[in-house]
């Protein structure tokens, strides 16, 4: 079973490996199985997974009624639901911006409640910084909710570290959910550090870049419906550029006898007890494969040779869009 371990100073009892669920709606990654992420989802509980990460716009709501039918039968105190809100889109998907009033909030939370089946979220937070609201006022109303018992622990999701630190003056934070892998390292430069000082922990999404440094990515692997399609490190120069990276790193998993998924995870897990790596496999051959890389032990050599295949921004292409990298706080540059 998969060990356990506080979700930073404040925060909950979570498993060292978070799911995370946003593949398995239609949304992003194209066509998805019913019966098989259910059957994914009872997977990764049964493996002693407690961290379920969803959020109310992953396919309109899909994923958390998903969520809510898998869940049926177990018993609530046995899973750790992690929440988004406030991202707004259009009734064709389109991003259309984000609302982090403190009304809305509330009216967000209502919502997935009623799809999720319960009645209180482990940990919510904001998906984005919304411009045009201070961060104190949208943490508060959160807080609030957290008083009344609607709420357990706050969370962020790709904020910088001005507005962690303004976050954190209003509630204590429990973690920061933002993308770190070994082809974005962003967070190593400032953000990590004030998470650390202020005992937050990291649940880290796009441990495997969307599946690029996967192993099993190929330039003909994407449809036209899915993300990829249209990201940055996806495209053409860009990506030939980024698989080569991925048979560097692949040397080095075949001399550990592991593969390259497993070591690209490994190696997130390896940057700390406060980093919990949220795995997004959408089947249970993909999560099976991940959940071995907490068996995968990295010497300091293995470390070494990681980072001499994939070395610190190496990587081509932005992991976003520049549209959508306007809208991370996370990307801004702290203040001199």
């Amino acid at each position: 079973m998969i060990a356990h371990r506080p979700l930073g100073r404040t925060g909950p009892q979570a498993s060292a490996f978070g799911l995370g669920c946003m593949g398995m709606s239609p949304m992003v990654y194209g066509p998805t199985d019913r019966a098989e992420s259910i059957a994914t989802l009872h997977q990764a509980l049964d493996a002693g997974i407690n961290l379920l990460d969803t959020g109310d716009f992953y396919g309109m709501g899909h994923n958390e009624l998903l969520i809510a039918e898998a869940l049926k039968g177990r018993r609530r105190e046995d899973v750790l639901l992690s929440v988004k809100f406030g991202a707004q889109r259009d009734p064709a998907g389109g991003w259309i911006g984000f609302d982090g009033r403190p009304a809305a909030v509330k009216t967000a939370l209502a919502y997935s409640l009623q799809r999720l089946g319960t009645d209180y979220i482990d940990v919510y937070r904001p998906a984005r910084l919304d411009p045009n609201v201070p961060i104190e006022d949208t943490i508060g109303a959160i807080a609030d909710l957290v008083k009344a018992g609607f709420v357990r622990h706050i969370g962020l999701s790709e904020v910088g570290s001005d507005t962690i630190r303004r976050a954190a003056k209003v509630h204590p934070i429990a973690d920061l959910q933002i993308e770190y892998s070994l082809i974005s390292r962003g967070i190593e430069d400032d953000i990590l550090t004030t998470c650390r000082a202020l005992g937050v922990a990291v649940t880290a999404y796009g441990v495997l870049s969307r599946g690029l440094i996967s192993g099993r990515w190929t330039k003909s692997s994407a449809g036209a419906s899915d993300f990829r399609s249209m990201s940055p490190r996806f495209q053409d120069g860009n990506v030939d550029q980024n698989l080569k990276l991925v048979e560097a790193l692949r040397a080095v998993a075949n001399r550990l006898g592991v593969t390259v998924a497993q070591v690209a995870i490994a190696w997130v897990a390896s940057r700390g007890d406060d980093i919990f790596p949220l795995i997004g496999a959408r089947k249970r051959g993909q999560l099976a494969e991940s959940l071995s890389a907490l068996d995968v032990r990295l010497s300091g050599a293995d470390l070494a040779a990681i980072e001499k295949a994939v070395p610190k921004g190496a990587a081509s292409g932005g992991r976003y869009a520049d549209a959508q990298l306007a809208h991370l706080d996370s990307e801004r540059k702290p203040a001199a």
